[in-house]
């Protein structure tokens, strides 16, 4: 048996045979043009080798640097555009022939990136010995030359980067160095005075002075204390009364109200108030009163703006000199008392801003030492500046070029190979045929198309499809074969798989199928005729059977069984459903089997499979036959297949190697098992199992009858002007 690689390898050979055979006429004629060419002329090649060198002395760091930094240099910065041009234009040649001449052999490099060999090999080749040596050695004296502006080119570089950053790290030095210095301007003394221990004996001795001011103050508190109980007056009291008592201007102006007093007193007795003695007397009082309030305004302060009444006057102005000493006393030790308050509290304050200050000195101290690092990195930066720039001006005279010529260069006559055509013809031959196989088979790899029945069993199985039957080829006589393939004779050898075909449906899922529904992905599967040797079958088993063209968008096919559709059926299509048994067609010469044939081409075929007469028509044809078979259209055409599936017990994926495609497919029977429909399972149509059939003389008369038969109805057709519509598989 052929394995399905094999045969699908075969059926790609045959169907792009001339894609195949483009590939490999092109491939041998290509060999054909190499195996013509003629002999290649005599060449020359120059061989020469430059090598990495190192100075013998060097007194600077940044040459010895440049120096290996040329050892690592890339191949482009040596043979540059601009260098090979120059090299063309003074050996008089092409620059595209020196590239595509030379080939330079770089020194390779480990897994640690060392070079192995320090040998640059360059090899020159030319039909020209003398232009070979002196184009090569006027590259290797180029290459030389370059190495030297490359490590020159450097070392500019280096001196202007330090030349570029010498005047800003100048400045940052400049600024960092002010900064130090303003900062010991303004915080040095107190970072002195940590130092020495000022600070901490500055503290100490505000807390003594401290407490001295709070005994002394103690002790004038408890003296005011005393004299205030004596002379029953605050100190504010007492200062008022020794001033007024003290001054001689209130005393003569008493003394005068006193005398004033007694007058009025003295002459009340003998004058009326009215009197004008008695009203100047009282005139003289107010106004003596007035000018002691005055006074008294003037000797406590504020003009007489708080000064107390006459009467408050005249008591606070009657200290006698012992009293009056007692109350200066009072009013010194109250000022003595404040001044001592103001002492501790002013001392108090200091002593706050010194701690405040002691505790900010480890952060005083940290920010100079901040300061001081700061200054010395600019410093040292400065000065790493100042010697970089020392060494690459040292390095300035050293630089030399890091490559010179290691060999000398030595030109040699390169052997030629003749080319032997009979052995290219046989390699290209070989390799046509290779590329036209490897094209069928790229072909055949990327085709969607299914060509055996295995493939298309090993798909249903991954999807859990189970093969209902494997239907083979119907071989008819060649007189019939313009016909469709319907089993019309009873003794045909092809009923047996059929038979067991219908046989499989009533196995599945162990329940008795009535109504069974015929789809597939696309037309030609030959749907329609699987279809009707079902029916057939069934009809010949003993079964009532019913065959329903529910294809409405196509022409029916009952031309093949010899049966005429009703010509008004396509015009009313609902009554022709509705009409009962009169839509139904006996089989002529097959027993059991009945036809309802399509009443199509409909242009409105959903709506009329939607219906509620087509759907009584199959509820009652379930009761009246024992058998229904559905045939519908392709999936991959329309939906009708899914419209009429809740009328039926299962539906069955009519399958067809050359024609199945994989991915309509897969992708049809995983809509339907994710919808959850009843998929019964799948058939394969058109499998390559040839049965001789053996036509026994009672076969061969009932072809002929049924040929006979065929022509008389064609020719019934011819002269009723009918056409007979195309046959479909």
């Amino acid at each position: 048996m052929t394995p399905p690689f094999v045969k699908r390898y075969l059926i790609a050979l045959d169907r792009h045979k001339l894609i195949g055979l483009t590939s490999l006429v092109l491939v041998m004629g290509v060999s054909g043009v190499v195996a013509m060419q003629p002999a290649p002329p005599q060449t020359y090649k120059a061989k020469g080798a430059l090598a990495y060198t190192t100075p013998a002395t060097s007194f600077s760091v940044t040459g010895e640097q440049i120096q290996q930094q040329g050892r690592q240099v890339a191949p482009e910065m040596l043979l540059t555009d601009n260098a090979i041009a120059l090299v063309a234009a003074q050996v008089k040649t092409k620059p595209k022939e020196i590239v595509s001449n030379l080939k330079v052999k770089w020194p390779k490099e480990d897994k640690k990136n060392e070079a192995t060999t320090s040998l640059i090999q360059l090899e020159y080749t030319e039909d020209n010995p003398k232009k070979a040596e002196a184009i090569l050695n006027v590259l290797m004296q180029k290459m030389v030359e370059q190495s030297r502006l490359v490590n020159t080119t450097r070392l500019r570089a280096v001196i202007e980067s330090i030349d570029k950053r010498l005047p800003e790290a100048k400045k940052e030095l400049a600024a960092a160095e002010q900064q130090l210095e303003r900062y010991d301007r303004v915080e040095g003394p107190a970072l002195l005075a940590a130092e020495d221990g000022s600070l901490v004996n500055s503290i100490t001795g505000s807390q003594q002075q401290q407490r001295q001011l709070d005994l002394t103050l103690s002790g004038v508190e408890t003296q005011i204390a005393s004299l205030v109980n004596k002379l029953g007056l605050t100190p504010e009291q007492a200062y008022t009364s020794s001033a007024l008592s003290a001054d001689p201007i209130i005393g003569n102006l008493r003394s005068q109200i006193l005398q004033t007093e007694a007058q009025i007193e003295i002459l009340s007795r003998d004058l009326r108030p009215e009197h004008p003695r008695m009203i100047e007397l009282r005139r003289q009082q107010d106004a003596y009163n007035k000018l002691l309030q005055e006074r008294a305004g003037e000797v406590l302060g504020g003009n007489g703006m708080a000064a107390p009444l006459p009467g408050q006057i005249r008591q606070d102005s009657s200290l006698d000199p012992a009293r009056q000493q007692l109350a200066l006393t009072l009013v010194n030790l109250q000022t003595q008392r404040d001044t001592l308050k103001q002492q501790l509290a002013a001392t108090k304050k200091t002593e706050e801003e010194l701690r405040k200050e002691y505790q900010t000195l480890p952060n005083k101290q940290l920010e100079r030492v901040r300061l001081a690092q700061q200054l010395q990195l600019k410093q040292d930066f400065y000065n790493k500046l100042q010697a970089g720039l020392a060494d690459a001006k040292a390095a300035e005279a050293e630089t030399v070029s890091s490559l010179s010529i290691a060999q000398p260069l030595q030109v040699r006559a390169e052997e030629t190979k003749a080319t032997k055509p009979m052995l290219v013809l046989g390699v290209g031959t070989f390799v046509a045929f290779m590329v036209a196989g490897g094209v069928i088979l790229l072909l055949a790899t990327l085709d969607n198309t299914f060509y055996t029945p295995e493939e298309m069993q090993q798909a249903m199985l991954a999807r859990e499809v189970s093969v209902l039957a494997e239907l083979p080829f119907v071989v008819l006589r060649p007189s019939s074969r313009s016909e469709a393939a319907i089993l019309t004779n009873p003794n045909s050898p092809y009923l047996e798989f059929y038979e067991r075909f219908r046989s499989s449906l009533r196995r599945v899922e162990n329940k008795s199928l009535k109504v069974v529904l015929l789809t597939s992905t696309v037309e030609g599967e030959g749907k329609t005729v699987s279809a009707y040797n079902l029916a057939i079958a069934s009809a010949q088993a003993g079964k009532r059977t019913l065959l329903v063209e529910a294809d409405l968008r196509s022409p029916s096919f009952v031309n093949a069984l010899n049966l005429m559709p009703d010509p008004d059926a396509s015009i009313e299509p609902l009554r022709y459903y509705s009409s009962g048994s009169g839509c139904i067609h006996l089989a002529p010469g097959i027993e059991n089997l009945y036809i309802v044939p399509s009443p199509g081409p409909q242009r409105q075929a959903a709506a009329i499979l939607e219906s509620s007469e087509l759907r009584q028509f199959l509820e009652d044809a379930r009761g009246r036959f024992d058998f229904v078979v559905i045939d519908t259209p392709a999936l991959s055409r329309c939906n009708d297949a899914l419209l009429l599936e809740p009328l039926s017990d299962g539906m069955v994926l009519v399958t067809r190697p050359s024609y199945t495609q994989e991915s309509m497919l897969t992708e049809a029977i995983d809509e339907l098992i994710e919808a959850e429909l009843p998929l019964l399972g799948a058939i394969i149509n058109g499998v390559d199992k040839p049965i001789p059939i053996v036509h026994t003389e009672e076969i061969e008369i009932q072809e002929r009858a049924d040929e006979t038969q065929l022509l008389e109805r064609k020719e019934l057709d011819r002269e009723n002007s009918i056409p007979t519509e195309a046959i479909k598989f």
